[in-house]
C-alpha cells in the first residue's frame, strides 16, 4: 500500500494581510500618544498595548498551526499543531466508510481550524484551507 502524507499550513495570503493591517492600525494611536502613555504605571502601559499583544499572538498562532496527515497501511494518522502535540490514531477498523468530498467550511462548521460542528452528524472539522476533504464514519459513532 502507497502511503499518503500531506501537511498543510494557513498559507492565504489575505488572513496575513488582514492581520497586518489590523496590527498596523491598533499601534499607530499608541506610536503617536507615547509620551503620554510612557508616562503611566506599568498596568497603564500594558492596558495600552494589550491589543497589540493580542494580535502579535494571533498572528503567530496562525503562523505555526499546521495539520499533518498520514495514511498508511495501519490507519489514519493526524495531527493538528499546536492543539495535539503527537499524532492521534484511527485504525481501519474503526472506520466505517471514508471518501473524499467536496464541503462548504463556514455554512457546515462556521469556518476553518479545528471546529467542532452545533449538527452532531456533521461531527468535527480539522481543516486549514480550501473546500475538499477526507470524510470519516466512524463505527463508533451512531449516525441518524
Amino acid at each position: 500500500m502507497k502511503i499518503f502524507i500531506e501537511e498543510q499550513k494557513f498559507t492565504q495570503s489575505w488572513l496575513f494581510i488582514g492581520l497586518t493591517i489590523a496590527l498596523v492600525v491598533s499601534t499607530i494611536p499608541i506610536i503617536k500618544d507615547w509620551d503620554n502613555i510612557s508616562r503611566g504605571s506599568f498596568v497603564e502601559i500594558m492596558n495600552s498595548l494589550g491589543g497589540i499583544l493580542v494580535l502579535l499572538l494571533v498572528f503567530v498562532l496562525f503562523y505555526f498551526f499546521k495539520l499533518k496527515t498520514r495514511i498508511d497501511e495501519k490507519g489514519i494518522y493526524y495531527q493538528y499543531f499546536p492543539f495535539h502535540f503527537s499524532y492521534r490514531y484511527l485504525p481501519w477498523n474503526s472506520i466505517s466508510k471514508c471518501y473524499v468530498r467536496k464541503y462548504n467550511a463556514i455554512f457546515e462548521y462556521g469556518g476553518w481550524g479545528l471546529k467542532f460542528s452545533f449538527r452532531k452528524r456533521n461531527g468535527k472539522s480539522f481543516t486549514v484551507k480550501g473546500n475538499i476533504g477526507l470524510q470519516l464514519l466512524l463505527t463508533n459513532i451512531i449516525n441518524k
